[in-house]
C-alpha cells in the first residue's frame, strides 16, 4: 500500500505550521488551538526530515581538528553514574545542567558525584587515579616543570560566560600532577652525595692503604684499630644513633612548623650535643684503660700491647666530640635542603690522615722495612700518630661552619631546653639507644673474638687475620651501601618523615619500595662482585702490608659478600620505623640481629682454625641480618596496611640475583684463570680485577636485559638519554 502524498497535509486542518522542534500533538506557546481537534502530525509528510536540532549551534566554532587531537588525560569523559537517564522517545530533551560550549573545543568534564561511582581495573582506586597523557609520560623526566603558556591572553575572549542562561555549578580543578621538579631535585640531591661519599670513601681507602703501609695489618694494626673503633662506637652509643633517628624527624617538624623555620631548636639540639658529648669524652678519656681492656681482654693481659692501645685511645677518644657537632650540623643542613657539605668534608679528614701517617713513614719507615710492633714503636710515632687523627675530625667539623653560614643559619648556645620538645624526643631516643647499646655489644663481642684469634694466628705465621682485617674488609664492603643505599635514602628520609606525619601511609609504603629496588640495581650486583673478585680486590688494595697478609683479608671480603643484600635491606626498611618515630621496633630488631651476630661468630671462633675464624665471623654478620630483614618487613607491612609493595620488590631482587649468579661464577673463574697466569702481585691483582669486572658486567647486562629487568632497564635509558644530549 502506498502513502499519501500531499504537500499541504503538514498544514492540518487549522492550517497552523507547528513550531521547529516541537513534538507532534504538542500545543505551540502563544498559540489558541483552533476549534476541534487538529489531527495528529503525519511522519510522513515531506518536511518529517527538516527538523535540524543543531542549526542553532555556530558551525564555525566546531573544529575537526580539534576534534582528533582531543585530550583525554586533560579532559576525561564523565564517569559511570553521571549519565542521563533515557527518556521518552518522542519527549524532549532536558536541558543538561553542563551542556557543551560552543566557543570551547575542549570541554570541562562535569564534577564526579559524590562517591566514588567508577570501577577501574588493578584495584585503583576512582577519587584518587589520574588520567596520564602521552605527553606526560614522555616529557615526565624533565628537570623543570612546564613553562606557562605565553599566548594564554590571546584567548581571554573565549573565558567570557555562556550565551545560554544556563547556571553551572562550579567544576573542581583536578588534581595537579606530581611535579618533575620534585624528582629532578631527589635526584640531584642523591648525585651530589653520591659523589661526595665515591670520593670520601677513595681516600678512604687511600688512607687505609698508607697506615697498613706504615704499621702492617696484623698486631700493631690491631691496637690501633682498637683505639681509634672506641670513639665511634661510643658516639653511636651516647648520641649518634638518637641524632640520626630521632632527633632529625624533629628537625624537620620544627623547620615545617616553628615561625623561625626550626633554627632555634636546631640551637638547642647542638648545645645538648655539645654538652653532652663534652662531658662523656672527659669521662672516656680518664677510663681509658678501662675501655681498652672491655674491647679486647687479649691486650689488657699484654702490659705492652695494652701501654700503646691506652695511648693511642687518649689522642682518638677525644674525636667523638668533633664527630657529634660534624654530625648535627651536617644534619641541619640536610633539614634545609643541602646534602653536600656533610658527604663531603669527611674528604679532609682522609688526607690530613692521609699526611699524618705519610709524614710516619718518612720519619720511620714502611712496615716492610722496619716490621715495626708494639715494642718498636717509638712515644713520637705514638703521638704523631694520635695528633694526626684527631686533628682530622677537629678539621672535618669546623669545616661546616661555611657551609651553615651560606644556609642563613647562625651556631648559638641555647640552654632553654625545657618546653621546646627535646624532653619528647630525649623519650623517644631511650629506645635508640637501647638499639644502639645492644649492637655495640655485639660488636664488643665480635671485637673479643677477632683479637684473640689474630693473635693465635699471628703465632702460627699468619697476618691480617684479625680485627684489622675484619674492619678492613668491613670498610670495603660497606662502600656500595654507603654510597647508593645511604645517599638515595638520606634524601628520602625528610620526604618519608613528612608523609608519615600527614598520614600518608601510602607515600611512605611509595618510598620505601622506591629506595629498595633502586638500590638494588647496584647493591645486588656488587655482592656477588665481592664473592667471585674480593682476593684481587684486597691483594691489590693491601699489596704494601704482604701478599699473605692481603690474601687473608680477601678470603673475609668474600664471607662479607652477599650478606650486602639483607645489610642494605635493613638499612632501608628501619627508614620506615624511624618515620614514624617508632624507635622501640628497631630496637628489637637489633636484638635480634646481634643476637645472631653475636651466636654465630662465637660458634666459628671455637669450631674453625684460628686463621678462619674471622673468616665465620664476616659471614655471621651477615646472617644476622638475614634473619633480621624477616622479622623488620613483616613488621613494616603491618604498620602500612599490610602492603609494602612486597610482590614488587620481591620480583626485582629475584630476577636480579638470578642475573648475578651466571656473572660471577663466569667473573670468578677468568680472574683466578689471570692470577694462575700472571701471579697474585700488583699487576697480576690489577688485571684480574679488570678481567674479572668485565666479564660480569658482560655477562650480568646481557641476562639482565632478558630478564626484562624494570629498574636497571629504566638506569641504562636514563644514562643513555643523559649521554645523548
Amino acid at each position: 500500500m502506498n502513502a499519501p502524498y500531499d504537500g499541504d497535509r503538514a498544514q492540518g486542518a487549522g492550517g497552523q505550521t507547528p513550531s521547529q522542534g516541537t513534538a507532534p500533538g504538542t500545543p505551540v506557546p502563544g498559540q489558541v488551538p483552533a476549534p476541534g481537534s487538529a489531527p495528529d502530525h503525519d511522519p510522513y509528510v515531506q518536511d518529517a526530515y527538516a527538523y535540524d536540532p543543531y542549526r542553532a549551534q555556530d558551525l564555525s566554532a566546531q573544529d575537526p581538528v580539534a576534534e582528533v587531537m582531543y585530550d583525554r588525560a586533560s579532559h576525561p569523559p564523565p564517569p559511570p553514574g553521571t549519565y542521563q537517564e533515557a527518556a521518552p522517545l518522542y519527549a524532549a530533551p532536558q536541558a543538561p545542567s553542563h551542556g557543551p560550549d560552543p566557543r570551547v573545543w575542549a570541554q570541562t568534564p562535569p564534577p564526579e558525584p559524590d562517591g566514588p561511582s567508577r570501577h577501574l581495573p588493578y584495584g585503583d582506586h576512582a577519587t584518587t587515579t589520574q588520567f596520564v597523557g602521552v605527553d606526560s609520560l614522555v616529557t615526565g623526566a624533565a628537570e623543570d616543570p612546564p613553562e606557562p603558556d605565553a599566548f594564554a591572553h590571546l584567548y581571554r575572549d573565549q573565558q567570557a560566560a555562556p550565551r545560554t542562561p544556563v547556571e553551572e555549578a562550579p567544576v573542581a580543578a583536578p588534581a595537579p600532577t606530581k611535579p618533575a621538579g620534585r624528582a629532578s631535585s631527589l635526584l640531584k640531591s642523591s648525585a651530589l652525595m653520591a659523589a661526595g661519599t665515591i670520593v670520601s670513601r677513595l681516600t678512604g681507602f687511600a688512607r687505609t692503604l698508607v697506615i697498613a703501609g706504615a704499621i702492617g695489618v696484623a698486631v700493631l694494626n690491631d691496637s690501633y684499630q682498637v683505639a681509634n673503633t672506641l670513639p665511634t662506637m661510643i658516639y653511636v652509643l651516647v648520641g649518634g644513633g638518637a641524632l640520626n633517628a630521632v632527633f632529625i624527624p624533629q628537625l624537620v617538624r620544627a623547620m615545617k612548623n616553628d615561625d623561625d623555620g626550626g633554627e632555634a631548636y636546631a640551637n638547642r639540639l647542638l648545645t645538648l650535643v655539645v654538652v653532652l658529648l663534652g662531658a662523656v669524652t672527659t669521662v672516656c678519656v680518664l677510663a681509658a684503660p678501662l675501655l681498652i681492656g672491655m674491647m679486647s681482654q687479649d691486650i689488657a693481659d699484654n702490659p705492652e700491647r695494652l701501654d700503646v692501645a691506652v695511648a693511642f685511645a687518649r689522642y682518638c677518644l677525644p674525636t667523638m666530640f668533633f664527630m657529634g657537632v660534624h654530625v648535627v650540623l651536617g644534619q641541619i643542613l640536610n633539614a634545609r635542603g643541602r646534602f653536600g657539605a656533610m658527604m663531603w668534608t669527611p674528604v679532609l679528614n682522609n688526607i690530613v690522615v692521609i699526611a699524618t701517617f705519610g709524614a710516619f713513614i718518612w720519619a720511620f719507615g714502611g712496615f716492610t722495612s722496619t716490621g715495626m710492633t708494639e715494642g718498636s714503636i717509638t712515644p713520637e710515632g705514638v703521638r704523631l700518630l694520635g695528633i694526626g687523627t684527631l686533628l682530622g675530625l677537629v678539621v672535618q667539623s669546623l669545616a661546616m661552619l661555611p657551609y651553615l653560614r651560606d644556609a642563613g643559619f647562625k651556631p648559638r648556645l641555647r640552654f632553654d631546653w625545657k618546653g621546646h620538645g627535646l624532653g619528647k624526643a630525649a623519650g623517644l631516643a631511650k629506645w635508640t639507644f637501647f638499639f644502639v647499646l645492644v649492637n655495640q655489644l655485639g660488636l664488643i663481642v665480635v671485637t673479643q673474638l677477632a683479637t684473640t684469634a689474630g693473635s693465635l694466628a699471628g703465632t702460627q705465621g699468619h697476618g691480617g687475620t684479625g680485627i684489622t682485617a675484619y674492619n678492613y674488609a668491613l670498610l670495603l664492603w660497606q662502600m656500595p651501601q654507603a654510597i647508593i643505599t645511604v645517599s638515595v635514602m638520606t634524601a628520602v628520609l625528610p620526604r618519608i618523615s613528612r608523609s608519615a606525619h600527614d598520614g600518608d601511609a601510602a607515600a611512605v609504603r611509595d618510598d620505601i619500595s622506591y629506595g629498595l629496588r633502586t638500590s638494588a640495581v647496584a647493591i645486588v650486583p656488587c655482592a656477588f662482585a665481592f664473592l667471585a673478585l674480593g682476593v684481587p680486590m684486597a691483594t691489590l688494595l693491601y699489596a704494601g702490608s704482604g701478599a699473605d697478609d692481603a690474601r687473608n683479608i680477601g678470603f673475609v671480603l668474600m664471607a662479607f659478600g652477599l650478606g650486602l643484600i639483607p645489610y642494605s635491606v635493613q638499612y632501608v626498611v628501619l627508614r620506615g620505623f624511624y618515620a614514624y618515630e617508632d624507635t622501640r621496633t628497631p630496637f628489637f630488631n637489633t636484638v635480634i640481629v646481634a643476637a645472631v651476630n653475636a651466636g654465630a661468630s662465637t660458634i666459628a671462633f671455637f669450631v674453625l682454625p684460628a686463621r678462619w675464624a674471622v673468616v665465620g665471623m664476616a659471614a655471621a654478620y651477615g646472617l644476622g641480618y638475614a634473619v633480621g630483614v624477616g622479622v623488620a618487613w613483616r613488621r613494616l607491612k603491618n604498620r602500612l596496611g599490610g602492603d609494602l609493595d612486597g610482590a614488587h620488590v620481591m620480583r626485582t631482587y629475584t630476577r636480579l640475583i638470578g642475573a648475578c649468579v651466571p656473572a660471577a661464577v663466569v667473573a670468578g673463574g677468568v680472574a683466578y684463570g689471570v692470577t694462575q697466569w700472571l701471579g697474585s702481585g700488583v699487576v697480576g691483582s690489577l688485571a684480574a680485577l679488570v678481567a674479572g669486572t668485565i666479564a660480569l658486567g658482560a655477562v650480568f647486562l646481557i641476562a639482565a636485559k632478558r630478564m626484562r629487568i624494570e629498574e636497571l632497564n629504566s638506569m641504562v635509558g636514563m644514562v643513555r638519554g643523559r649521554l645523548g644530549r
